[in-house]
């Protein structure tokens, strides 16, 4: 979210920043919420020279009644005064009640207005317009057919989507067996390998209010993703990046003590409006997954610093794991409206012989930070407004599609990367219990 001053002296900008985004549509609230933010500045400044006058004539009320004890006639110039009062109390009122209509307006058109990008983004209306930065790790085709990733998952016996549908639907799954514990492991690894990094291990809570929904994600985004719990004010969460984010609201962060880098682990649960295609079979796109994310705190002029660290975390994580990936620039149509800069990486899948999505790193600048209220105290003794990252670290089972067609073997078998074993019991190859 931008800030009103921001958008009053810089109408042009934010409407240029619309455009590169797209959003045609929505330049016209530029000038819309610029008038109804002079109309309410308008009633704030009558609502406090109100206030003054008023702080002045209660003074000279009190005066005149302590001198009608000696005057009489001040006491009707007391009563004068008194209705003075009241009927400016009721103009008072009306400003109150204005100001917060008004108020509540511009907010929610200053929550739909997009954050300001930067200007390294790619411009684009979509993702067809991202762009290829670099590869990490050869991609190959193998001299054997790949089968699909359900299939290798049911050869070791690990995988029935069958009954998960009958007891969820679709979009569930029960892992089992080998892929199970696999699917376990790369999680453990992800937990360790960011710990390693200097990150702080969190489990945050799997539900959230409303008004923390509102600060972390656009209202799009909410209406696509957000289960909401009956009844109750609560959501499930889409990611654990929005708990962990959510955990900051309304504080004042001590300088000294940022970056805050964490790494959490959740559920993650999603409706997936609109997700078809032959390709999202499986456990590729689903309403119920387990995730690591990475999440940064910090001060404004580090936060490009680590948006560059959080996605070379990712890559230096799928090498390690025998997995080749590129960076894809997310061109600004194919940004969330709280985000500066983002970048996806996608992983290597040599059945389909292209790379898909796997993780995705983003930087939203103070959007989040001022939707919530988390400010920063300065060495000066002033408060600024924080920076926030996000960068998803692993998120099986679809992070499993790729482990599974970069490690197979034309015998069925799948190869455990060295740095895996350990949280496999030791395991240097899966065998599949059936051909």
């Amino acid at each position: 979210m931008l800030d009103i001053k921001f958008v009053r002296e810089n109408p042009d900008a934010v409407k240029e920043n619309i455009k590169k985004k797209f959003q045609e549509a929505k330049l016209p609230l530029v000038d819309q919420v610029i008038a109804l933010d002079a109309e309410n500045r308008a009633a704030i400044g009558e609502a406090s020279s109100l206030r003054a006058e008023r702080n002045a004539l209660s003074k000279k009320i009190g005066a005149l009644m302590g001198q009608a004890k000696k005057d009489p006639s001040k006491l009707e110039e007391a009563e004068a005064v008194k209705a003075q009062v009241a009927a400016q109390a009721e103009r008072l009122k009306e400003l109150e009640a204005k100001e917060t209509e008004l108020e509540e307006k511009i907010k929610e058109i200053m929550y739909t207005i997009p954050q300001m990008i930067d200007p390294s983004v790619p411009i684009g209306p979509d993702d067809s317009c991202n762009v290829e930065v670099q590869r990490f790790g050869e991609a190959t085709v193998p001299s054997f057919e790949i089968p699909y990733h359900t299939e290798i998952m049911e050869s070791f016996n690990g995988i029935d989507l069958d009954s998960a549908r009958r007891v969820a639907g679709n979009g569930f799954y029960y892992l089992m067996g080998d892929i199970a514990r696999l699917h376990e492991a790369v999680l453990a690894y992800a937990r360790d390998f960011m710990i390693n990094k200097g990150f702080t291990y969190v489990i945050p809570p799997f539900m959230m209010h409303g008004d923390v929904v509102k600060g972390v994600m656009s209202f799009p985004e909410m209406e696509a993703m957000m289960y909401k719990i009956e009844g109750e004010d609560l959501y499930l969460i889409g990611t654990s990046e929005h708990t962990m984010i959510g955990r900051f609201i309304d504080q004042i962060l001590p300088e000294d003590s940022l970056p805050q880098t964490l790494t959490s682990y959740s559920p993650c649960f999603r409706k997936e409006k609109g997700a078809h295609g032959i390709e999202e079979r499986g456990v590729y796109r689903i309403h119920q997954f387990e995730k690591q994310e990475m999440i940064v705190v910090c001060k404004p002029e580090d936060s490009m610093i680590w948006y560059d660290k959080l996605w070379k975390n990712s890559v230096e994580l799928f090498r390690s794991l025998d997995i080749p990936v590129r960076q894809l620039e997310c061109c600004s149509g194919d940004l969330a409206d709280l985000k500066v800069k983002s970048c996806d990486i996608e992983a290597w899948s040599p059945r389909q012989q292209k790379y898909f999505e796997v993780c995705s790193c983003s930087n939203l600048g103070d959007a989040q930070a001022r939707r919530l209220h988390i400010r920063i105290k300065g060495a000066d003794g002033k408060n600024y407004l924080a920076h926030t990252l996000n960068n998803t670290c692993v998120a099986p089972p679809r992070m499993l599609i790729a482990f599974l067609e970069n490690n197979l073997h034309e015998d069925g078998t799948v190869s455990i990367p060295e740095v895996l074993r350990p949280y496999m019991g030791g395991k240097e190859v899966l065998v599949p219990n059936k051909k």
